[in-house]
């Protein structure tokens, strides 16, 4: 699956709208990855709004490309939507959805970076205040997106080092 080898963090964005059908298929995507006892605790807030985007932008450590990107998605884990309390299986399964839509924005062509917001609890705060989600919903991340104003080159990340068989 190339979209795994040519996928890149990717900041800055064409002045150029993401379209329903592109959010639509990125969602899908997300929908599909596996979680703990089939519980999908996932929720989605699509962004749009200029001044929101440029608030978050402005209240979370390193997401300073959302002022100009065109959207965002924010990753949210409902703690309530989970069979195996009190383990936080929410995070896994909010990560692989998260991953799921970076890989589905390269494979339609979008830009896309993944911006961690758990277990910070200054940027959770600040999505809670911004969005209004339940104490019981957490956000895991916000993925900025658009399309891209460049491709950065793949870069090949394997490190034989760090394979272990059978024992450390």
């Amino acid at each position: 699956m190339k979209e795994i080898f040519e996928r890149r963090s990717v900041r800055k964005y064409a002045d150029r709208p993401v379209t329903p059908e592109e959010v639509e298929k990125l969602l899908r995507a997300a929908m599909q990855a596996p979680s703990a006892g089939n519980e999908q605790p996932w929720h989605f807030i699509v962004v749009r709004d200029r001044e929101t985007l440029t608030e978050i932008s402005r209240t979370q450590q390193y997401a300073g490309m959302l002022e100009h990107a065109p959207m965002a998605v924010v990753v949210l884990g409902d703690e309530e939507a989970q069979r195996y309390r009190p383990y936080d299986y929410w995070v896994q399964d909010c990560s692989a959805a998260l991953q799921n839509l970076l890989l589905e924005a390269e494979h339609i062509g979008l830009g896309a970076v993944w911006l961690g917001v758990w277990p910070v609890p200054e940027r959770v705060s600040n999505l809670r205040r911004i969005f209004g989600f339940p104490e019981t919903v957490q956000p895991l991340g916000i993925v900025s997106l658009g399309h891209p104003e460049s491709h950065p080159d793949p870069v090949d990340r394997y490190q034989p080092d760090r394979i272990h068989t059978e024992k450390w």
